[in-house]
């Protein structure tokens, strides 16, 4: 699984699974009288916006140290109980395309902590303005 999934999957409460289809079935084709066909209108699953700074702040509440999470890619995977070392920011990074040097700096994290947002936004998040690109 990769960084960036662990992350929305802490956050989304891994709602995207429950719309899953389900898988198909092996075993052989019965025969079915045929019969008018019958008009299905499909299914389309509701909108669940999950309000991301909410989810996150509560989530920071329940911790014992204070975190700059709306800030910092550390302590924003620090709140999600999630490896914050930067072996992990570097896959994070390569996962979101970061075109720079891998080594840590400010200017990573703090692309990181934009891009983590702005990806969550795309993905269904309800992400405030200042918190994304």
């Amino acid at each position: 699984m990769s960084i960036f999934s662990s992350i929305k999957d802490k956050i989304f409460g891994h709602k995207e699974e429950s719309v899953a289809t389900p898988a198909s079935s092996a075993a052989a084709p019965v025969a079915v009288a045929e019969a008018a066909p019958i008009a299905v209108a499909p299914i389309t699953p509701p909108a669940i916006e999950v309000d991301v700074a909410e989810v996150v702040a509560h989530m920071a509440a329940q911790h014992n140290e204070s975190l700059n999470w709306d800030s910092s890619i550390v302590d924003l995977m620090k709140v999600l109980n999630l490896d914050s070392s930067l072996t992990n920011r570097k896959e994070l990074a390569q996962e979101l395309g970061y075109l720079g040097q891998l080594d840590g700096s400010a200017d990573m994290n703090l692309w990181l902590h934009k891009q983590v947002m702005t990806e969550l936004a795309k993905h269904g998040g309800k992400v405030p303005a200042e918190l994304q690109h």
